[in-house]
């Protein structure tokens, strides 16, 4: 049976889905930590391969045999030259590994796809490569490609010089807010008893001892930002403030995007993925308002499928394009901030 796969590769876990020449999903598979970046190449490869072994696996109930005929990878952190050729050589290694003995490879260049994982978000949330994501979780970007084929990145510059409106950002304005509260030079805010409690503190200056003599990372700050959200359902003021600012610079992003790829004139979804959206204080709500106000035409979707599906959707695509042109998406696919 003829069948591509679409992985979504990340910081956290790896997805792998397999489906037929038809769009069917016939297995999955669910791995650690992809990011080769973070973990290096070997284990980035590891988990890879297991993902795609346990999506060949659960295939087995459906076919006997697995021609592999297309693949796309989106992954974390790929957009220079050097990432591509790190990943093609991934891929190599995988056709030529002997642990999937149920997978015959019959790849062609024209069918490896290698992308950012933002464009696989787009792809699966929105169901085509058109249109803007909004992702927002322990970092945030946005990201959008038009009709014609031009993309636009906007943030994704990380914890120190970006990723406005993320987790991250959330729970630091957060935490600040709480200490400007606790000296005098800020509103009172329930955040200072939230994180107190939350953290088990005497008091409110032993957030010291937790963020810098602990070894937090950047995960472990952004898993503080419910206690923000809770508090600005509660009616904080504080919280709430943090909470509008998170919106803004989400707005300004998206909005940004519009501007630079896209006629005003014409209808465009925004898909909105991540953490952050499941909040109880609204967020999103306010996000949809906000950008319904800017752009009428503007229509703020929630994700029709996962970002590995739209990998697969890519990989699809891949096969069936004999050559790229205008709306079909090229082999290799990079992405440079314009």
């Amino acid at each position: 049976m003829s069948c591509v796969l679409g992985i979504d590769g990340g910081g956290s876990k790896t997805i792998c889905i397999l489906m037929d020449d038809t769009g069917k999903v016939l297995g999955t598979g669910e791995a650690g930590a992809s990011n080769y970046q973070s973990i290096g190449i070997a284990a980035a490869q590891k988990q890879i391969q297991s993902a795609i072994h346990k999506a060949a696996i659960a295939a087995l109930k459906y076919t006997n045999t697995i021609k592999l005929v297309a693949i796309c990878l989106g992954l974390a952190g790929v957009g220079r030259p050097e990432d591509i050729e790190i990943v093609k050589a991934i891929v190599s290694q995988l056709q030529n590994s002997k642990s999937m003995l149920a997978i015959t490879w019959a790849l062609q260049p024209s069918s490896i796809v290698i992308c950012h994982d933002a464009l696989i978000a787009l792809t699966g949330g929105v169901g085509d490569a058109v249109g803007i994501v909004v992702a927002t979780g322990t970092g945030s970007m946005v990201f959008g490609r038009n009709h014609q084929g031009n993309s636009q990145r906007v943030g994704g510059w990380g914890y120190i010089l970006g990723d406005e409106g993320s987790a991250y950002k959330i729970a630091v304005c957060g935490m600040q807010g709480a200490l400007k509260a606790h000296d005098g030079r800020g509103i009172p805010t329930s955040l200072v008893e939230d994180f107190q409690r939350h953290l088990g503190l005497e008091n409110i200056e032993n957030l010291i001892e937790v963020v810098y003599r602990r070894g937090w990372g950047v995960k472990e700050i952004a898993a503080l930002a419910p206690i923000i959200d809770q508090a600005a359902t509660a009616g904080d003021k504080v919280a709430n403030g943090v909470i509008d600012e998170a919106v803004t610079e989400l707005v300004i992003a998206t909005a940004t995007v519009i501007n630079r790829i896209f006629d005003q004139s014409q209808v465009v979804e925004v898909v909105t993925t991540g953490s952050v959206w499941q909040g109880k204080c609204k967020l999103r709500e306010r996000f949809v308002k906000s950008i319904a106000h800017q752009f009428p035409l503007a229509k703020v979707i929630y994700p029709r499928h996962e970002p590995a599906y739209g990998a697969g959707m890519l990989a699809l695509k891949a096969v069936t394009s004999s050559h790229t042109k205008s709306g079909d998406y090229p082999s290799f696919i990079t992405f440079e901030r314009e």
